[in-house]
């Protein structure tokens, strides 16, 4: 009984962001000229995924282990894993949906 020790695990996901997310991100606001509050404005979108990680829609193809949140703007995608075995969810990338090369672009 008593109080549980400090390493219990949470029922709560930690939302992480890949050092390459936070490189795209950064890249983003710069070449599209973004506001300075554009890192605020995406941890406001990725909050809720510690409360619901299976949010984003699931992606196919080459994608297939990853989920897909829109950004604060309509064309950014925030690209996410589900890591249950850390008990987190890691954001991998953000991307500009209109380039050619993105995770949501049909290739044949």
């Amino acid at each position: 009984m008593g109080r549980p020790s400090p390493s219990t695990s949470s029922d709560v996901p930690r939302v992480e962001l890949a050092r390459r997310a936070v490189d795209n991100l950064d890249r983003l606001t710069r070449t599209h000229s973004l506001p300075p509050d554009t890192r605020a404005r995406a941890r406001t979108v990725l909050t809720p995924l510690a409360t619901f990680p299976e949010l984003g829609r699931q992606l196919e193809g080459r994608w297939a282990q990853h989920r897909v949140l829109l950004g604060p703007w309509r064309w950014m995608l925030l690209l996410y894993r589900l890591d249950p075995d850390h008990d987190r969810v890691l954001v991998v990338t953000i991307q500009d949906a209109r380039s050619s090369p993105a995770a949501t672009t049909a290739t044949e």
